[in-house]
């Protein structure tokens, strides 16, 4: 039987709850374990006393926030950027006291300095940029969303595997405080048994080129859906839904300008999910349980507070002078530290955003494209 879409823009969905299970148990905690690695090259090893040498791929908006925040730690270097223009990264580098500016993207990947690169560049060069990285054996931080589709994921993470590298996808949730808390709070049991998930963005960026152009892998499936699609990823353990509905409306180009869709998942559980190009929305998300919600609260992809059962637990980020293009880019420093923790303990992948993890919620942003009638040219 049809199960009902929630109306796009609400936020608060009837909540049916069901039975506590019998034993009583919390939710399974992941049942996997991150893969180790026997990096070959010296190079590659970083000390754990010494910074991690970065480099950067893109001269835009979002790796100027992320070489601002990240900086500011001693345990991170910035070594080199690349650009498609050789003075938009000359002007990034001196933007942040960076020694190397390369005009191209080979030159970055080529650096023998270079042990791991963030990718800031726009979602449908990432495979070419992740397969050029890779030849050259960088590690990867690659900003969310990894790729255009799926396929593409699948792709990169077996190169990544093959040649034993690192590779992470950028999504800033899964790394912050607050959110590691809410993880552990759903693994305790203290809610309960998970059974409906509530999550969704909307913010004024109908023109913004990389949520309007379809050519770019634009919409907001990519680029704000996926926060919402990874919180009820982690709610359940990375399970994949056995059913997806999906509405959303398409601006003249072809890609979403906002959408809401309904997850089903085995044992009575689902989630509701949304995203909007259109105008602001509360941007909360809510977990229910047998025994009780917890409340992320506004802006929840990097939220510096969480309710769990009313009680309130603050989690504040270290502030900064530096000149940020997005006012949560806060978080960012906690993703780079992530990656520093797994390279040094010789980890090809983490277990808070685990490559199983960016398949399923790849395949969940596919099939709701699908059904929306969003086709890029990298889905044929």
């Amino acid at each position: 039987m049809r199960f009902e879409l929630i109306v796009l823009f609400c936020l608060f969905s009837a909540i049916v709850w069901a039975e506590k299970p019998k034993d009583g148990k919390s939710r399974r905690a992941r049942n996997y374990k991150p893969k180790t690695q026997n990096i070959q090259n010296a190079r590659m090893v970083s000390n754990e006393n010494a910074p991690l040498r970065w480099g950067i791929m893109g001269a835009g908006k979002i790796s100027n926030d992320f070489v601002a925040i990240v900086k500011t730690n001693p345990a991170h270097q910035f070594v080199a950027v690349g650009s498609r223009r050789l003075t938009g990264a000359q002007d990034f580098a001196k933007r942040h006291n960076i020694t190397k500016a390369y005009g191209s993207y080979e030159e970055l990947a080529k650096d023998p300095d270079v042990q791991v690169v963030y990718v800031g560049t726009v979602n449908n060069a990432h495979l070419a940029n992740v397969k050029l990285l890779i030849e050259n054996g960088k590690h990867l931080l690659v900003e969310k969303p990894l790729a255009m589709n799926s396929k593409q994921v699948e792709e990169m993470i077996a190169l990544a595997k093959h040649k034993k590298l690192f590779f992470m996808e950028a999504l800033v949730t899964r790394f912050t405080p607050s959110f590691v808390f809410v993880t552990d709070q759903i693994r305790r049991g203290v809610i309960g048994q998970v059974y409906h998930v509530n999550a969704g963005l909307g913010y004024h960026m109908i023109l913004e080129d990389r949520v309007a152009t379809r050519e770019l892998g634009g919409g907001t499936v990519l680029d704000l859906g996926i926060y919402a699609i990874g919180v009820a990823d982690e709610a359940y353990d990375g399970e994949m839904p056995t059913k997806i509905e999906a509405i959303g409306q398409l601006n003249d180009n072809g890609v979403d300008l906002n959408f809401a869709a309904n997850l089903k998942y085995g044992g009575n559980r689902t989630a509701s999910i949304f995203a909007n190009s259109l105008l602001l929305l509360p941007n909360e998300a809510f977990i229910v349980g047998t025994n009780g919600t917890i409340r992320i609260t506004a802006n929840f992809k990097s939220s510096e507070r969480v309710y769990v059962n009313g009680v309130v637990h603050e989690f504040p980020f270290p502030k900064t002078t530096e000149f940020l293009n997005y006012g949560d880019s806060l978080a960012l420093r906690y993703e780079a530290e992530e990656v520093r923790k797994c390279i040094n303990e010789g980890k090809i992948e983490s277990e808070k955003m685990s490559h199983k993890d960016s398949i399923v919620m790849a395949k969940i942003e596919d099939e709701i494209r699908k059904q929306i009638g969003v086709v890029f040219n990298e889905d044929s």
